[in-house]
Order: structure tokens, then sequence, then C-alpha cells
């Protein structure tokens, strides 16, 4: 998706009509304010996996910045997921991606999904496919050869989520406290 496109998702399990349709639009900057508690919510998410993500004092600063310079960011994508029905206009998810060169490896451009998250309701329902494919094509778009997602490493729900789309470890990060 480029410029102000907007995308209708609409998904089905066998033989039914659909269930969560969301529209995923390019997030503005009048969606920060919206944004922010989603990523927030996401990141206390993060927080229940492993003590050495504890989410900091100033997170929702951190934030309204970080949001604010991805959607400014040309090699960055953040879309922005409205719901239907009482949720009409509402955000009810987004994910946040960015290009980064690959200096020794060939596809030179990787799309990093950084952020991905849906409110509760909105889950396993074909949804998060829907939005992974369609960040995975603004990646393309903006000359990413192969994608990859970041999560927490005890994060089983992500985990098989994106395995059962393609996805494989490739690196890893160990970490311990100082």
């Amino acid at each position: 998706m480029t410029g102000t496109e907007e995308k209708k998702g609409r998904t089905t399990t066998a033989g039914e009509t659909p269930s969560a349709p969301i529209r995923l639009r390019p997030a503005r900057d009048s969606d920060v304010g919206a944004l922010v508690p989603l990523l927030l919510r996401l990141k206390r998410l993060n927080e229940e996996f492993d003590p050495l993500l504890k989410v900091r004092e100033d997170a929702e600063a951190q934030a309204r910045q970080i949001l604010k310079a991805d959607i400014a960011n040309p090699k960055a994508v953040v879309l922005a997921a409205e719901g239907s029905g009482a949720d009409r206009d509402k955000l009810v998810g987004f994910v946040r991606a960015q290009v980064r060169e690959r200096p020794f490896y060939a596809p030179e451009q990787e799309g990093v999904i950084l952020d991905i998250y849906l409110l509760p309701i909105y889950r396993r329902r074909g949804v998060g496919e829907f939005v992974l494919g369609e960040v995975a094509n603004a990646l393309k778009a903006k000359g990413a050869g192969v994608v990859t997602a970041e999560f927490p490493a005890q994060n089983e729900i992500a985990a098989r989520f994106y395995s059962k789309r393609g996805f494989r470890p490739i690196t890893a990060v160990q970490a311990r406290s100082l």
C-alpha cells in the first residue's frame, strides 16, 4: 500500500460470512494519540514474557515520539487498522515496520516488523494474517527483499503465528542483566 490507499479486510472461516472486517490504511499524525495506548498495551504484554522487557515510566512519551518519527520516515511503514460496526472509525490495531540495510547479506534490504497489535476481539479471525500480508506488500514496495519479525523469544503465540506463515528463526538475541 502506498500513499492514501486503503484496503478492507474481510475474513471468514470455512462456510461463514465475514466476521471481523477492518479497514487498513497508512497512519497519520492525527492517529498518534489513539496509537500510543495500543503500542503501550503491546509493550506491557511483552513485559509479561520477560522481566528484561520492563516498560519504562516514560514509555508513553517514547511511544509518541517513535510513532511520529516512523510516520514521517520514508523507510518505515505504520498502518492503522480501523474496526467496523461499533468500532467503525476506531483504531483497533496497528503494525509498525521499517526497511533496514543488510550490509553483509543478500537481499540487501530487510523489512522488519517491529510491532503488530490487534485488540483481542480482532484476533484469531484471519485479521492478523491480512495485516501481515499488507505490511509485507508495503515493505516490498519500499525495496525489502526479505521480511522478518521481532518479538519476545518467550512469546509462543507470536512464534506460532509467524511460523504458520512461513517465517523461521534466522538470528537470535541473548541477554542478561548487568
